[in-house]
């Protein structure tokens, strides 16, 4: 086997509910992703910068501090427009034009393994 074939493509996770954060890293993993996780935003962002691996983003929306999910979405999209973007929310409903590239929004409750799925049909 290659080493291409053995490389695990990383999703970073954003959420600030502790439970929420746990059962969305569990079922990436179980999907077969590395998964590096955060507690916000600007948390967000600082993992972004030290780790370029990262393929994918799935955020809630809602979450503290200056950044919420869509500003963040943004923002890593500004920096690196390769990234699959996937948002989700309970509070609100978002549409593609919300988003920005080609993302998209999942509400909750979600089913872990169709967002593993998702991801993995965006990324190719």
């Amino acid at each position: 086997m290659s080493y291409l074939a053995t490389q695990r493509t990383t999703v970073l996770v954003v959420e600030d509910e502790p439970i929420v954060l746990m059962d969305a890293v569990q079922a990436l993993e179980d999907a077969g992703f590395e998964v590096v996780d955060a507690y916000d935003g600007e948390h967000a962002l600082m993992k972004l910068d030290e780790r370029p691996d990262i393929a994918a983003l799935f955020t809630d929306v809602n979450m503290p501090g200056r950044l919420d999910g869509v500003a963040l979405a943004r923002m890593v999209h500004e920096r690196r427009p390769d990234m699959v973007l996937v948002l989700t929310s309970a509070a609100m409903r978002l549409s593609g034009a919300d988003i920005p590239d080609d993302g998209r929004f999942v509400p909750k409750p979600y089913d872990g393994l169709q967002v593993a799925g998702l991801i993995r049909d965006m990324l190719g």
